[in-house]
């Protein structure tokens, strides 16, 4: 198993690493050239600027069982459909079962935006939003090690 992470505006790095470090689990990055990641211990993968570039660099290296965290809705569906186990940055895994919905809700959501309308933005982050992502990641890392 390792743990990737889709590094573009990825607010859980730090904690994602410090994880990997506890479970000494091999830890990647990918992000594009517009961001600069770089953290001890830990592989960091830049690709060429481009719609999705990380998105489908990420995928061609998974393989089933890895753990990928991202906040892409579009990037977790493809995850799954390579049997690796997406999780967001509070701690939801996304499942067979859910993805469905939440594409429809992301495809909702681009709809209202290309016809002028807006939507309100996320919250600011929170300690109990970390504590949560923390949590649910060991959680699926101890069940996959067990």
């Amino acid at each position: 198993m390792r743990l990737f992470v889709d590094g573009d505006g990825c607010p859980v790095v730090d904690l994602t690493v410090n994880i990997s470090k506890t479970y000494n689990l091999n830890c990647i990055i990918l992000c594009d050239t517009s961001h600069y990641i770089e953290k001890e211990g830990v592989t960091t993968i830049t690709v060429s600027k481009g719609a999705d570039a990380v998105d489908f660099a990420l995928v061609n290296m998974i393989s089933s069982g890895d753990i990928v965290v991202t906040q892409d809705y579009a990037l977790a569906a493809m995850c799954l459909a390579r049997a690796a186990i997406p999780i967001n940055q509070d701690g939801m895994v996304y499942t067979d079962d859910n993805i469905g919905g939440l594409l429809e809700q992301r495809h909702m959501a681009q709809k209202v935006r290309a016809s002028g309308g807006r939507l309100k933005g996320p919250a600011k982050r929170t300690q109990k939003q970390n504590e949560t992502f923390e949590r649910e990641l060991m959680k699926l890392i101890d069940k996959d090690t067990k």
